[in-house]
């Protein structure tokens, strides 16, 4: 559906002169459209990486979640694993071996954060 109407514009973009046929249009194009979007999104980015900087350097991170795996006493052979950065089956090998002692919990077994940090001791 075209309009009859001719209104006389300034692109956002690249600030030519252009015609407008609708009352909403803010672009000469799509070229001009793409790219302003493009350059919004990548000054968020900055934004971003600029306020996630200034948190780090006062120190106010962010809480972690209290239910995380940093927080919990007892962890599941997948956590276990996350935690450590080894692959599922290491965890279940060690558990195999005797170097972690696994409790089964209906589908799951669950393994003791201290023993985790024995192994290091």
């Amino acid at each position: 559906m075209s309009s009859n109407l001719k209104i006389p514009k300034t692109c956002l973009y690249c600030g030519k002169a252009f015609i407008a046929r609708t009352t909403v249009t803010k672009y000469c194009g799509h070229k001009c459209n793409s790219r302003h979007y493009k350059q919004l999104k990548r000054e968020e980015k900055v934004q971003d990486s600029l306020q996630q900087d200034i948190q780090q350097k006062q120190g106010n991170t962010e809480v972690s979640n209290p239910n995380s795996i940093a927080y919990k006493d007892f962890l599941s052979i997948s956590e276990a694993s996350e935690l450590l950065g080894v692959s599922r089956w290491t965890i279940q090998r060690m558990v195999k071996r005797g170097q972690l002692k696994a409790v089964p919990m209906g589908r799951k077994h669950i393994v003791a954060r201290w023993q985790i940090e024995s192994l290091f001791n």
